[in-house]
């Protein structure tokens, strides 16, 4: 059964690019590169890549990476700007369920943003859950290795709930209908699934699947920086090292 998401993916296409959400990308990966230790020729995995964003700026930066994304169209996109860019002999892109990783200590650096899979899959109805995925990205990335995860804040969550947004207090997942636009006039209600996590939960998954966190900062999409958790911004930023 598709995912959710790949329906949104379909009919959004490269008009996904035109949210505010993804105009941060070059302080996103600049403030990235810098707290995983990134240097040129390293090896990245980005888990949920969308239309590659992160991965060409990466690349741009001489990082070696490969971009999996549930999505087929969002891939095609992603190698269609790649050979656009010329970064076609350091960044790839892959079809990739992230409920099912298969890669074994094989990058430098793993990385999954704006619920790049993580926080996406918390339904049962989806299939899976979000503490497999992250066991596939920490199983992905070498020993010695960091993780860069972005996750929805549930004390952000809770307090601007928006109306006909509905939170699952067992479960940490918010159910809200939204409308989606396409690269024309199109328009689309759909319906949106999203986990939220706290900090002490964020660090106890990451302990169950080996990761040492060594930092978890409240960030807002295009203002990355290091400070500390709050009930205030819309986003936590975990720092592991496997």
């Amino acid at each position: 059964m598709p995912h959710f998401f790949e329906e949104m993916a379909d009919f959004m296409g490269p008009a996904y690019l035109r949210y505010s959400f993804t105009k941060g990308t070059v302080q996103e990966v600049g403030f990235l590169v810098e707290a995983l230790g990134l240097r040129p020729g390293m090896r990245v995995l980005d888990v949920g890549c969308g239309p590659g964003r992160h991965a060409l700026e990466l690349g741009r930066r001489g990082m070696s990476v490969l971009g999996v994304d549930i999505s087929q169209r969002f891939v095609d996109l992603g190698t269609e700007a790649a050979a656009f860019a010329h970064l076609t002999a350091m960044v790839s892109f892959e079809r990739v369920d992230a409920r099912k990783l298969r890669f074994n200590q094989e990058f430098d650096a793993v990385i999954s943003l704006c619920q790049g899979g993580f926080g996406l899959v918390g339904r049962a109805e989806d299939g899976g859950a979000d503490d497999a995925v992250l066991a596939g990205l920490a199983q992905a990335v070498r020993p010695g290795g960091r993780l860069a995860l972005s996750a929805f804040s549930a004390y952000f969550q809770v307090q601007h709930l928006e109306v006909g947004d509905s939170f699952d207090a067992a479960t940490g997942v918010n159910h809200e209908r939204t409308e989606i636009r396409d690269g024309g006039t199109g328009r689309r209600q759909v319906d949106l699934w999203t986990t939220c996590f706290t900090p002490r939960e964020l660090r106890l998954l990451c302990q169950t699947v080996g990761l040492n966190v060594e930092h978890i900062w409240s960030v807002t999409p295009g203002s990355y920086a290091a400070h500390q958790p709050t009930i205030d911004t819309p986003e936590f930023l975990v720092v592991a090292r496997r």
